[in-house]
């Protein structure tokens, strides 16, 4: 194909969470498809990195500052929704502050960003809200309090822009995978062998997927190639869904 027949020339997409893991591999799935990216994270020198990689463009941006993303104006066509972080604590022992860090950035932070690029999707007719939830957006784990809540906020939040932007052409899914091949993932692979005295394929298959019926993590470009399919014209029928991707973990 050429530039201009590719199936998301001449979108613009916006990816939070761009600059590694599964946003990295979501921003490069764009830009095949021919949308001209926008990688948003923290880490400005990685965003830039990526950006270039890609021909796209990088932001360098604070998600937990609600006060500036209240004051934004998105011209997007693709938002997708990514990033996040993780804190692994008993309730009686949670944080209040990282409680509300989670949220803010996992949570509020998405609102904002659809409240920023609804009227622009609006008035073309067209746009696409994908957010990367997680099997903990449907199911429970104990100490994962504020990461769950915060994932059940974003299944609930993406059915009501589903619900409201549905006849003015704009879609709105959940992406549900269970275990990602990301660095932070591999670390805590790793810390959890050395804690129980086993190998690494033995904390993936007896400790962080004893749920799933396929007894492997999912890769990122796995759920990239999901978002890519949910950006294009061919799931312009598929929204308020959550679509798993967890090797059969909710299927119990």
């Amino acid at each position: 194909m050429t530039a201009g027949n590719l199936p998301l020339a001449g979108r613009r997409a916006l990816v939070t969470g761009g600059a590694s893991g599964i946003g990295a591999a979501v921003v490069q799935e764009l830009a095949r498809q021919g949308a001209e990216v926008t990688v948003a994270d923290v880490n400005a020198d990685a965003a830039e990195a990526l950006a270039a990689d890609v021909g796209g463009k990088a932001w360098a941006v604070d998600l937990s500052d609600s006060a500036a993303l209240a004051e934004l104006t998105l011209q997007t066509d693709i938002l997708v929704n990514n990033a996040g972080i993780q804190r692994v604590s008993p309730l009686e022992e949670f944080d209040p502050a990282d409680f509300h860090r989670i949220l803010g950035l996992m949570l509020e932070a998405p609102f904002l960003l659809i409240r920023a690029a609804l009227p622009h999707m609006y008035a073309q007719g067209h746009g696409r809200v994908i957010n990367i939830s997680s099997v903990h957006g449907l199911r429970a784990s104990p100490y994962k309090g504020a990461y769950v809540a915060a994932k059940h906020g974003l299944e609930g939040l993406s059915k009501v822009t589903a619900l409201e932007g549905g006849e003015r052409g704009v879609t709105s899914n959940c992406v549900n995978p269970g275990y990602v091949r990301t660095p932070l993932v591999e670390a805590q692979i790793a810390d959890q062998a050395k804690v129980h005295g086993i190998s690494e394929d033995e904390v993936l298959s007896q400790v962080m997927l004893t749920e799933s019926a396929i007894k492997r993590l999912v890769e990122p470009a796995e759920v990239a190639s999901l978002v890519g399919w949910l950006a294009s014209e061919n799931a312009a029928m598929v929204t308020g869904a959550s679509y798993t991707m967890d090797g059969g973990w909710s299927a119990r």
